[in-house]
């Protein structure tokens, strides 16, 4: 479930704001990939509730909820990253681009996680100018 990013459910406190410079923390990698994971896990709506021990997922939409009963480890695991690039409109699909100007990373300088952390960012910065603006 969480991989390489193993993460305390509890720790889902004290997250960076969802801001442009948390984004390009994200894709420069100055942000740990379980803080990546908690940012998207919550903006998802997966909340821990400490009394019972276990992931609520009452607020987490049913395509992640029937799939991902527990939050996945989008950095570790292709398949829920993928889910997370559909799950952003097509419109969409190059906010860090065009709204960060951001030029992708060079050959030789990236492998899958990078790849996966970028579309992390630009699912957030998605969420961001969706939900929050």
């Amino acid at each position: 479930m969480y991989g390489r990013t193993a993460v305390r459910p509890y720790l889902m406190t004290n997250l960076p704001p969802l801001n442009t410079d948390t984004i390009w923390a994200i894709l420069k990698e100055e942000i740990d990939d379980a803080t990546v994971n908690r940012l998207v896990w919550h903006y998802l709506g997966y909340r821990y509730d400490e009394a019972n021990q276990s992931w609520d997922t009452s607020n987490v939409a049913e395509e992640w909820r029937e799939k991902y009963p527990e939050p996945p480890d989008f950095i570790e695991n292709r398949p829920p990253t993928v889910q997370l690039t559909r799950s952003i409109p097509k419109e969409n699909k190059q906010l860090l681009k065009e709204k960060l100007g951001f030029k992708g990373y060079k050959i030789g300088e990236f492998g899958p996680r990078q790849t996966r952390r970028a579309t992390a960012a630009n699912w957030l910065l998605n969420y961001s100018n969706t939900n929050l603006s």
